[in-house]
């Protein structure tokens, strides 16, 4: 959005410039060229490695957190409808509640990750030097390459614990496989008596028993649905988002890795420069002296 402001502004000063030199020979052929030139180099410094990350980033925290979402939704209604489970009353800790616990994380991290893809498409903006071609030079200072230090750090963090959220996606969607099969069991094996007990899974304690079988109307009720299906696949495709999340974060290491490469070369041509300048003045200066001394030697 920035290049397209500057550009359109530039290129309208220019278009009116053009008409009001019309006179002195400005052809506008020019101007359209000066314009196109502009938009070519503002283009130029997008950092589209950045910028598709940041798109696969987004992508795989709305499936995830979206998914997820409606998927733990899901399970509540099932866990209430078919297994016959009601909330237990007072401070608790029942699965109930950890489902809520779960959507409140969900929602923390759609927030955090949001402003995290911004943040890193600025730093990819001032690394690959869209803001130096834009609005001039600039110098590499030491803050600037601790940031970048302090964003490697934090995106390898988080790969780490996206991979932590990746393989605690994957229990649920083992869970309603297990639950799939045996409905798809029991409609291929007539008479077969299979049973579902959730202390197995953990979700209930062992002095609970909350098993379904394949004899019982609510069990016969739950494969008819659309309610399994649909939270079955909605599991599938937030343990996809979540996947797109960590190569999302990998990509992002490979940009930092580079950004901060870059900015470590930048520093140390920006330190040959002001010695190759200090020396040449000095070169400069003693020439001049010489140059003095032996004009007043030959007056």
């Amino acid at each position: 959005m920035i290049c397209v402001h500057v550009c359109q502004d530039y290129c309208r000063k220019s278009e009116w410039e053009g008409r009001a030199s019309v006179g002195f020979g400005v052809e506008e052929e020019a101007v359209n060229g000066r314009c196109f030139e502009c938009c070519i180099k503002c283009l130029g410094g997008i950092p589209y490695a950045s910028l598709i990350a940041t798109i696969l980033l987004y992508a795989g925290v709305a499936l995830f957190c979206g998914c997820g979402h409606e998927a733990l939704s899901g399970t509540v209604n099932i866990l209430q409808t078919y297994f016959e489970m009601a909330r237990t009353a007072g401070d608790t800790l029942d699965v109930f509640t950890m489902i809520d616990i779960f959507k409140y994380v969900i929602y923390g991290i759609a927030a955090a990750f949001f402003v995290y893809g911004i943040l890193l498409m600025v730093e990819g903006f001032f690394t690959t030097g869209a803001i130096k071609d834009l609005y001039g030079d600039f110098k590499i200072t030491t803050c600037g390459r601790c940031v970048s230090a302090w964003f490697i750090m934090l995106t390898y963090l988080f790969m780490l614990a996206w991979l932590g959220v990746t393989a605690f996606t994957s229990l649920p969607v083992y869970m309603y496989f297990n639950l799939w099969t045996i409905c798809r069991n029991t409609t291929l094996v007539e008479g077969a008596n299979l049973c579902l007990d959730l202390r197995q899974f953990g979700i209930v304690t062992i002095g609970e028993e909350k098993k379904i079988c394949t004899v019982s109307e609510n069990f016969l009720r739950m494969c008819e649905s659309t309610e399994l299906n649909m939270t079955f696949h909605l599991f599938i495709v937030a343990l996809a988002g979540a996947g797109a999340a960590v190569i999302a974060m990998v990509h992002y290491l490979m940009v930092l890795s580079a950004n901060w490469a870059y900015v470590k070369d930048a520093c140390r041509m920006q330190k040959y420069e002001d010695i190759k300048s200090k020396e040449e003045q000095e070169l400069h200066d003693i020439h001049s002296t010489r140059s003095k001394e032996r004009l007043n030697a030959y007056t």
